[in-house]
C-alpha cells in the first residue's frame, strides 16, 4: 500500500511501514500506473501543478534503511493506493 500525509509518504507491506520524505506540495497519489520490482510509476496531484506522472524508486530507500531490497520486494506483485478517511 502506498499513501502520503504532508511531506511524508508511506509504503506498507506485511509488518513493514517504510516512510520517506516527499514534496510538501504533494496532495495525494491518485493511481498506480506501473510496479516493477521496487520502481513505481504513479499519478500524483500537486498543489499549484495539478496531476502529473511521478516516479518512486524504493531500492535506494530500502538500502538506506539496511533492508535487503531483493528479499523485501520479491513477493510483492502489485501496489495499491490507500488513504484512511
Amino acid at each position: 500500500m502506498l499513501s502520503s500525509n504532508g511531506d511524508m509518504s508511506s509504503f506498507c507491506y506485511g509488518s513493514q511501514n517504510i516512510r520517506f520524505r516527499t514534496s510538501s506540495k504533494l496532495e495525494c497519489y491518485t493511481s498506480i500506473k506501473e510496479w516493477d520490482d521496487g520502481y513505481i510509476v504513479v499519478m500524483a496531484k500537486y498543489k499549484d501543478i495539478g496531476e502529473i506522472e511521478d516516479y518512486i524508486d524504493l531500492v535506494p530507500i530500502l538500502r538506506n534503511l539496511y533492508i535487503n531490497p531483493h528479499e523485501f520486494l520479491k513477493s510483492i506483485k502489485s501496489v495499491e493506493i490507500k488513504y484512511v478517511e
